[in-house]
């Protein structure tokens, strides 16, 4: 495995995790990162609240620097997880984007006395394709090409030998993660060389884009064990939602 760049692994349930805190006052402020991200593509946000009060980036068990372990796992899994790496730091503001932000409001409805509040960065939501407007799930229906592609990617990663699926794929592989790393780049340009250099180059590589989808197959699961949770707890929430889109969310549109 690749050494992160900063931070340090901790042992939470017999898996080392990546995680990267920062003392300070208050709750710690503790961000879930969204589907093929890691904690650290979230450490300017993380640098800036650490200047104030205490915070912490990590990436889940499977993702980012973490040991790898089977996905997809149980949104109970990936709470208890939390709640275990947490249990020293007291009552948490989770940050979750994204599927981080499904995962954040697992987590306070199952562990409200851990949860100081929630602050959910344009998060997935279980109730979200049925609420979708007709024109967006049309064109949503353009990124089951993408997914599709990757699909052959997660065979490719696994195949002990080349097979013809893999063989037709690579031209494509080769022109996602061209792309990738150009949108990474730009994202990241005003970063410290050596997180930006080591992040780009993780975040185009064949393992992490695998474990991006490997660990969205089966949202559905996902979903239901929200809805079967019950509603959240009475604590603190602010919803922060994008009114356009990057250029990743282009890309996975579009299905080209």
């Amino acid at each position: 495995m690749v050494k992160p760049p900063l931070g340090t692994l901790r042992t939470v349930g017999g898996v080392r995790l990546f995680v990267d805190a920062r003392d300070g006052p208050g709750p710690p402020v503790v961000f879930l990162p969204g589907a093929g991200l890691t904690g650290m593509d979230y450490l300017q946000l993380h640098e800036r609240v650490a200047a104030e009060r205490a915070s912490l980036i990590y990436d889940r068990a499977g993702n980012g620097w973490s040991q790898r372990v089977r996905l997809p796992r149980s949104s109970t899994e990936v709470t208890d997880e939390l709640h275990e790496l947490l249990a020293t730091h007291g009552p948490a503001l989770l940050v979750g984007h994204s599927l981080g932000g499904l995962y954040a409001r697992h987590y306070a409805t199952r562990f409200p006395d851990a949860t100081a509040g929630l602050v959910l960065l344009d998060p997935a939501h279980e109730d979200y394709d049925a609420a979708m407007p007709a024109e967006l799930t049309r064109r949503r229906a353009g990124a089951q090409t993408m997914f599709a592609l990757l699909t052959q990617i997660v065979t490719a990663a696994t195949a002990t030998a080349p097979t013809r699926a893999l063989l037709q794929a690579l031209p494509p592989i080769r022109r996602y993660r061209t792309l990738y790393r150009t949108l990474f780049e730009q994202e990241l340009a005003d970063w410290p060389d050596e997180v930006r250099t080591c992040l780009v180059d993780r975040h185009v590589s064949l393992d992490w884009l695998v474990v991006g989808l490997r660990e969205t197959r089966k949202l559905d699961r996902l979903y239901a064990e929200v809805r079967a949770a019950g509603p959240l707890p009475d604590v603190p929430l602010v919803i922060l939602s994008s009114t356009g889109t990057d250029g990743f969310r282009d890309a996975v549109s579009s299905g080209e």
